[in-house]
């Protein structure tokens, strides 16, 4: 029986709780209890009970290590990705076919000015993608992914932006990292493409691996879960332990869920409200959900453009878990969230201590 622990019962300071609480991820959460899974069963054990009840445990040991480890920084040429708070990352899309904003940026020129306006909105990172993962979304060929992105990451680049690629082909992995991306964004975690994995050890570059059912198949495969939490975390956790046995510094591996990819609505709903479990894989977390098909199925089928509340919403959730990156269409609305939630936690901080 495999062993797992969600953070839970979060607190606003942990001023006058020593022993009590503990940090979350070394950002800017506090919780007082792991819910531990084991076996099928759950059951709640405060943080200050913890020697009692799970010291002798060794993979708690190790999961709880994981859990509250500060994420170190990311420095990428001039600037600096920190996880000590959460961050906002843009969608870039420069596809004909994308769901939410499909063929509305398919000239560099204006792709890249509308990648200066995020930046300029509070994105500190822009993902820049050529091919959809849209359901039934045709593959693109690799030669016409590279025509898609490089001439974007070019001109964002030449600002001082910091770029992610979001491509599952190595092809295009080089070529973008050439053109002054700094990040590989892959929605297959490196296994669709058999080079994907030996480009990124070589470049030594920070990469996101996202969960996908059948990633080899595509991001939109799968049988269904019998618990979709733990076994997303299992196949994370074999799946970072394996890239970085490649040879990719641990400290440059980011993870994301995959929500939406190969999941009920059902399933989404459950990852989303167990994400604090992921901090237990030790590494910076992505929360991509947003204008998702879930934000649709419960609010009477929005399109994708009218999904911005049910995204804050969404966003929001990911802040309160510790989610350090937030994969996001609406940018500045985002932003303004995040700022407004910062200030809740600043106040409740000053509060306690004056």
């Amino acid at each position: 029986m495999t062993l797992h622990l969600r953070p839970v019962q979060f607190v606003d300071t942990p001023v006058g709780r020593d022993g009590e609480v503990t940090r979350l991820a070394g950002g800017m959460a506090w919780f007082s209890a792991y819910e531990v899974i084991e076996g099928g069963k759950r059951r709640t054990v405060p943080i200050a009970a913890f020697e009692t009840a799970l010291g002798g445990n060794e993979r708690a040991a190790r999961l709880h290590a994981a859990i509250t480890a500060p994420r170190p920084a990311l420095t990428l040429g001039d600037r600096v990705l920190r996880f000590d708070q959460p961050s906002v990352a843009a969608i870039l899309n420069v596809t004909p076919d994308s769901f939410s904003d499909g063929g509305k940026l398919t000239d560099p020129a204006a792709a890249a000015e509308a990648g200066f306006d995020l930046s300029v909105k509070g994105a500190t990172l822009i993902d820049v993608g050529g091919e959809s993962t849209r359901p039934g979304a045709p593959l693109v060929w690799e030669g016409d992914e590279v025509k898609r992105v490089v001439p974007v990451i070019e001109r964002l680049a030449k600002s001082g932006a910091l770029i992610s690629v979001d491509t599952r082909k190595a092809v295009v992995m080089e070529a973008a990292l050439a053109a002054g991306a700094a990040i590989v964004n892959d929605v297959s975690a490196l296994l669709w493409d058999d080079r994907a994995l030996d480009v990124v050890a070589r470049a030594g570059c920070p990469v996101i691996l996202m969960h996908s059912p059948d990633p080899k198949k595509g991001p939109h495969g799968g049988e269904g879960y019998r618990d979709v939490l733990t076994e997303v975390f299992d196949w994370l956790e074999a799946r970072v332990a394996a890239v970085a046995a490649a040879g990719v510094d641990r400290a440059k591996i980011i993870v994301d869920p995959g929500i939406g990819f190969g999941k009920s609505l059902q399933d989404n709903l459950a990852l989303l409200n167990g994400l604090a479990l992921f901090h237990g894989l030790g590494c910076p977390i992505m929360l991509g959900a947003s204008r998702k098909r879930m934000i649709g199925a419960l609010s009477n089928e929005a399109p994708a453009d009218q999904r911005l509340g049910g995204s804050i919403a969404l966003a929001l959730k990911g802040i309160e878990a510790g989610m350090q990156l937030l994969r996001v269409h609406d940018v500045a609305e985002t932003v303004q969230a995040l700022r407004v939630w910062r200030g809740l936690k600043d106040a409740a901080l000053v509060a306690r201590i004056s």
